[in-house]
């Protein structure tokens, strides 16, 4: 049998706000400025980071569609994603969550704050921009700090170097100078750490960043401790 967790296409994620800071092992105090989650799906990060007053947003291609085909969209994933995750529960770190049935309750409370920001049209128009990567609707240096969370890196199999390499030029692209960008997990869906790694930083240090690695305090996959981060 092989390893890793079976995913055909890209995944509509949900997490809140209190899993972004953990997994990015952030400080609430540094969340300042204009704050962008790439790729968060139904994630609630923008909803939340909004009733405590901060600056955030979120770009994803799913954001075209209306707030009831996107909320049927994320109901349907949590069912097939926790019914794959149960049967390879052994296998994954719970020391958060402490059951499959608690991060499945988590997903459903961060979609539904999610649906409840997003089903304001106008919040919607301002906060969450229909875009993908590795080309997203912003100018240059709009944000201070740049998340993509179970993206980038994990989909190995699906976006090939050149893919990556332009995603990261672009994030950078759209991060302010003294911007951080910072991306969870660094290891594919087969649980295997990205391939291309040193030829990605590389490529980030001729382009002007000062990438690393930190580690997130939500190691959930299997060998999944570690995040990338970039400093502008």
């Amino acid at each position: 049998m092989n390893q890793g967790y079976e995913q055909i296409g890209v995944a509509v994620t949900c997490r809140s706000f209190e899993e972004y800071v953990r997994m990015f092992d952030l400080q609430e105090n540094e969340l300042i400025g204009r704050l962008l989650d790439i790729a968060g799906g139904a994630s609630s990060f923008t909803a939340d980071a909004a009733a405590k007053g901060l600056d955030a947003y979120a770009a994803d291609p799913r954001f075209v569609y209306d707030h009831e085909q996107l909320t049927n969209e994320a109901k349907q994933e949590i069912a097939d994603s926790s019914a794959k995750l149960q049967r390879l529960s052994g296998k994954f770190d719970l020391s958060y969550y402490g059951s499959m049935a608690n991060h499945r309750a988590g997903r459903e409370a961060s979609l539904q704050r999610f649906a409840a920001h997003y089903a304001d049209a106008s919040v919607r128009a301002e906060r969450y921009l229909a875009g993908k990567l590795p080309n997203l609707p912003f100018a240059d240096a709009q944000f201070d700090v740049v998340f993509c969370s179970h993206f980038l890196f994990l989909y190995e199999e699906q976006f090939d170097y050149a893919f990556h390499r332009h995603a990261l030029f672009e994030m950078m692209r759209i991060c302010k100078p003294g911007g951080c960008i910072r991306i969870y997990p660094v290891v594919t869906l087969q649980w295997k750490p990205y391939t291309y790694m040193e030829e990605l930083l590389q490529a980030i240090r001729e382009r002007g960043g000062s990438p690393g690695f930190f580690r997130s305090k939500l190691p959930f996959i299997p060998g999944s401790e570690l995040g990338l981060f970039v400093n502008l």
